[in-house]
C-alpha cells in the first residue's frame, strides 16, 4: 500500500494487520468523529498467521480501512515473527513518521504475550525519538525528509491485562469499531461459520472478552465502554480547563 503525503493527526502502528482494530479502533473512530485525520501502519503482512495468506490479509486490511474511514494505511514488510531491532527497520518506520508527521502515535504495548508485539513497541518508540534528530537522515522518492517527533505516544492494550494510565470514552464508537475487527474474516469468529476455532483469537469467546474489557474500562470512568492506554512517562497538562472540562 502506498504512503500518503498528507499530514495526519494520529498514526497507529501495529505489528500485524488487525492489531490496531482490535486494540484502539474505537478510539481512532472517536478521533475521526472529532474531525481529525487518522492513518494506520502495519509493520508486517501477517504472513505467519495460522489462517489466511498475505494476499487475503491485505484484502482484509483494505476492507477494514474503508469501513473505519482512515485517511491511509501503509503496510511495511519487516517480517512477521522477525521484526528485529535493526537500523534498517527503524529507518523504515522513521520514514513513515516523517512523511505523515503525526501529533499522536499509537503502538503495541511494551509488555505482551506475542513477541512481535513487544518488538514492535520498542521499534516504534525508538523510531519516534530518532525521527526528531537532525543527524538521522532518511529519504523518500529521492528527497531528504525533515525531522519530526510526535508529541505523544500511547500504548494500546492487547492480550495481557495492564492497568491503563488513561481511559478513553468510546461509548459512541465501540459498536462501529467491531466492523473493523470482523473485516479480518480469516482471523476471527464469524457468526454462522463452521470452522474449527483452533487458535486463541478464532474463538467466539475472544470477541466476547474484548467487549467485556471495554465494559470494564468504561465502568472505571462512568461510561458504557472504554479503551485503556499506557503512557511512556508522566503526562503534562498545559491547558488545565481543556483537559478537565
Amino acid at each position: 500500500m502506498k504512503q500518503s503525503s498528507q499530514t495526519i493527526y494520529a498514526l497507529a502502528f501495529g505489528a500485524h494487520p488487525d492489531d490496531v482494530e482490535l486494540s484502539c479502533g474505537a478510539t481512532l473512530l472517536k478521533i475521526i468523529e472529532e474531525g481529525e485525520s487518522v492513518a494506520v501502519c502495519d509493520l508486517t503482512r501477517g504472513e505467519m498467521g495460522t489462517h489466511g495468506t498475505p494476499e487475503t490479509r491485505k484484502n482484509e486490511a483494505e476492507t477494514a480501512t474503508k469501513l473505519m474511514g482512515y485517511n491511509s494505511r501503509i503496510t511495511l514488510n519487516l517480517g512477521d515473527s522477525k521484526l528485529f531491532h535493526t537500523e534498517e527497520n527503524i529507518a523504515e518506520i522513521i520514514t513513515v513518521i516523517r512523511e505523515l508527521q503525526p501529533t499522536v502515535v499509537f503502538a503495541n504495548p511494551p509488555d505482551e504475550r506475542h513477541p512481535d508485539h513487544i518488538k514492535a513497541s520498542r521499534l516504534v518508540t525508538d523510531a519516534c525519538y530518532y525521527a526528531g534528530l537532525q543527524q538521522v537522515t532518511t529519504t523518500i522518492n529521492g528527497k531528504a525528509q525533515e525531522p519530526h517527533r510526535p508529541k505523544h505516544i500511547l500504548y494500546y492494550l492487547q492480550y495481557k491485562h495492564l492497568e491503563p494510565d488513561i481511559i478513553v470514552d468510546i461509548t459512541k464508537t465501540f459498536k462501529a469499531s467491531r466492523k473493523g475487527i470482523l473485516a479480518f474474516r480469516t482471523q476471527f469468529y464469524q457468526e454462522g461459520a463452521e470452522e474449527e476455532a483452533n487458535t486463541l483469537i478464532k474463538r467466539r469467546e475472544f470477541l466476547t472478552a474484548l467487549e467485556a474489557r471495554a465494559h470494564y474500562f468504561g465502568e472505571q470512568i462512568g461510561t458504557l465502554y472504554g479503551e485503556g492506554f499506557k503512557l511512556p512517562g508522566t503526562f503534562g497538562i498545559r491547558s488545565f480547563c481543556s483537559n478537565f472540562a
